[in-house]
């Protein structure tokens, strides 16, 4: 029954925890927001802002909003989180002129209100020291971001906070997977080429996951060895039940083996079956290398 998996849920995100390091409160009120720059575009207005998440940690990122709105109307809104790439947030808003990595300026071209943050170590963070912020890790201090983005996009009259979703690739695609754990007022969660279980990222050996920026103990408390480690991302596919789920996940990724996602489907579809919700989770397998293909 759904209350037995819920228990297994909270010691998913507890041997997360374990990992990642606790994820902290959200007792600091958002402040000090400053509007950087704010351009028109065709539809909608791109608006790089900045404001403190926690004491001395200013995030950067850009908002999108649509330029018409009706009275009350509320939009659906998204996080858009970017890959490995220098310039960050601008790579996922358009700027970097990359090909499948404008996601965040396409959604806002759709409509959404899209919101798309630096993560620590790149674009306007890109002085970010991981060795004295506190964090046990990297992703931990991504995840505590994107709730506060979260929480930020809620605090707008116009969007529905019913209605948001996360989006990510690469780098982006694990941190989205990873917030919407944590993060249950997100109800669409889609990541491209950003997991496979441990044992099959590249062929079981998990030091690419144990920089500063990710998961650093990985390496110190678990030996880079997948059966220690208290998590694996079955299980975290699972735990983003029962809300919707999509995963591309390219036949020719180098990074996050294609085998892996397959023996991931039977196991965290029980866990949608159990909701009966099986459609919400969803994956496509493109022909294609490390990439978000149309």
């Amino acid at each position: 029954p759904v209350k037995d998996w819920l228990v297994r849920r909270r010691q998913i995100l507890a041997g997360m925890q374990e990992v990642m390091g606790h994820l902290p409160g959200r007792d600091f009120a958002l402040q000090g927001e400053r509007i950087e720059e704010s351009i028109q575009m065709d539809g909608f207005k791109r608006i790089k802002l900045s404001f403190l998440v926690e004491p001395g940690h200013r995030l950067y990122s850009y908002l999108f909003v649509p330029t018409i709105l009706k009275a009350h109307e509320k939009r659906a809104a998204i996080l858009a989180l970017h890959p490995t790439w220098p310039t960050g947030k601008g790579d996922t808003a358009g700027l970097s002129g990359r090909k499948n990595r404008a996601y965040g300026l396409e959604l806002a071209q759709r409509g959404y209100v899209v919101m798309v943050p630096d993560y620590p170590s790149f674009g306007d963070d890109k002085t970010y020291n991981f060795d004295t912020d506190g964090y046990v890790s990297g992703t931990m201090k991504g995840i505590y971001n994107h709730i506060r983005c979260v929480d930020y996009l809620c605090s707008l009259d116009y969007v529905d906070s019913s209605r948001i979703g996360v989006i990510g690739h690469s780098l982006g695609g694990h941190n989205a997977m990873f917030v919407g754990v944590f993060d249950t007022r997100i109800k669409v969660i889609v990541s491209s080429c950003g997991w496979t279980p441990f044992h099959d990222y590249k062929g079981g050996n998990i030091a690419g996951w144990t920089s500063p920026r990710y998961m650093p103990l990985l390496k110190y408390e678990y030996n880079l060895d997948p059966d220690h480690v208290p998590f694996d991302f079955y299980e975290v596919v699972a735990a983003l039940a029962p809300r919707a789920f999509y995963s591309n996940s390219p036949l020719q990724d180098h990074n996050f083996d294609v085998n892996g996602f397959k023996k991931t489907i039977p196991l965290a579809g029980k866990i949608y079956k159990l909701y009966g919700v099986t459609e919400n989770l969803q994956f496509l397998h493109p022909h294609s290398e490390q990439d978000f293909p149309l």
